[in-house]
């Protein structure tokens, strides 16, 4: 069932189950009948919950969002029904209730005292009479029915990390022709998915001229809807003398080859953020270049589990964009590491909030100054 498909009262009693599930049975939750505050407020549905024997209860307006929410609508329509309520009646609690909400959009409610409640697992409700606090952590992606919006452009998919690559690479001011022209996509596109980010606050617009963009927001959006290791995605293989011996080998390489190579995962973010040593090599290819061949060039032996280096298949030519070479080997830009490893299993994700930060605190280092300057020598 998509979002679509779900209607405001089959949402409403699938989130009053969860919710009476999370308080137990202690507790009841009634519905209050349409009234003149309700429709004031702007509120789909009033509710009471009270504990079992006590003479208290707590009041909460539900507002049903069947298609999600965003947080461009916390900011130009929640916060000022949040407003208006506690200008009626301060006691009473607001509770967003959606299928399912993203990590952005939980912080963000989280922050301005709004409650939310979505049937993926991810709870937080406060309540100072009588006292309830409630705070659970459910699915961090959208389910696959949800995944693809009617009529919007997501983040998912090749064309969509080519653009977010270029929007983190370069500092704004620019515009979407700029951007089409730069990452070779169609402005029509460019344009759609835009309007998807300004609804996710991940830029700002002024006008037509892109005025700032939320990059680390940005990364983690667009890892959420990829995985790095997708089955048939890249091949394993086992080094017999080590993985720094096939460093090695990589760095003497020719010339060809270094062009059509990059490494991302742990040993590239270790080299801003070393949280680990060790792990598995994953070293981008080309589709220039043979699998089988650079493997043996490199030593290396094909295996079906335990492989300590992985050679991974490039999606998209972005993946190559603005490398850098690192101790004489060719390393992914940041922002592709710190997409790889977010999209990555096991400690990759914790390794790429650790790249983000050293990007955060070195942004100048990394970052090209304007869309102009986007074919200028390597400045990372």
């Amino acid at each position: 069932m998509t979002a679509v498909e779900l209607t405001s009262d089959a949402l409403f009693e699938q989130g009053m189950a969860r919710l009476a599930e999370l308080l137990g049975p202690p507790w009841q939750i009634d519905r209050r009948p349409d009234n003149k505050e309700t429709r004031r407020s702007g509120g789909d549905i009033v509710v009471t919950v009270q504990a079992e024997g006590e003479g208290s209860y707590a009041q909460l307006l539900v507002d049903v969002k069947p298609t999600g929410v965003s947080p461009r609508t916390v900011e130009e329509v929640l916060l000022a029904k949040l407003d208006l309520l506690r200008q009626l009646n301060h006691h009473t609690t607001l509770l967003v209730l959606t299928p399912w909400l993203s990590r952005q959009t939980q912080k963000l409610l989280r922050r301005h005292d709004i409650s939310y409640l979505d049937l993926m697992g991810n709870v937080s409700l406060r309540v100072p009479r009588p006292a309830i606090v409630i705070h659970t952590e459910g699915a961090t992606r959208a389910p696959q029915a949800l995944a693809k919006e009617p009529g919007r452009t997501t983040l998912a998919g090749p064309k969509a990390g080519r653009l977010v690559r270029l929007l983190t690479d370069v500092h704004p001011p620019y515009r979407a022709g700029e951007l089409a022209q730069a990452s070779g996509l169609s402005l029509g596109y460019v344009s759609r998915l835009l309007d998807t980010l300004e609804d996710q606050l991940l830029i700002r617009r002024d006008g037509r001229v892109i005025t700032s963009v939320d990059w680390p927001n940005l990364l983690r959006a667009r890892a959420a809807r990829e995985t790095l290791l997708r089955k048939g995605s890249y091949v394993g293989l086992l080094a017999p003398n080590g993985v720094p011996a096939v460093i090695e080998r990589i760095r003497h390489l020719p010339q060809s080859g270094l062009d059509n190579i990059a490494v991302t995962g742990t040993y590239a973010a270790y080299t801003v953020a070393p949280l680990a040593v060790g792990g598995q090599l994953m070293v981008y290819t080309s589709p220039l270049l043979d699998e089988d061949d650079l493997g043996e060039e490199l030593g290396l032996l094909p295996v079906d589990e335990n492989a300590d280096v992985l050679l991974l298949q490039a999606r998209d030519r972005s993946v190559f964009e603005r490398t850098k070479i690192v101790d004489g080997i060719p390393h992914v830009a940041l922002s592709q590491v710190a997409l790889d490893c977010l999209a990555g299993p096991g400690r990759l994700p914790a390794e790429g909030e650790a790249v983000i930060e050293y990007m955060k605190a070195h942004q100048r280092r990394w970052q090209v100054s304007g869309m102009d300057n986007l074919l200028t020598p390597d400045q990372l």
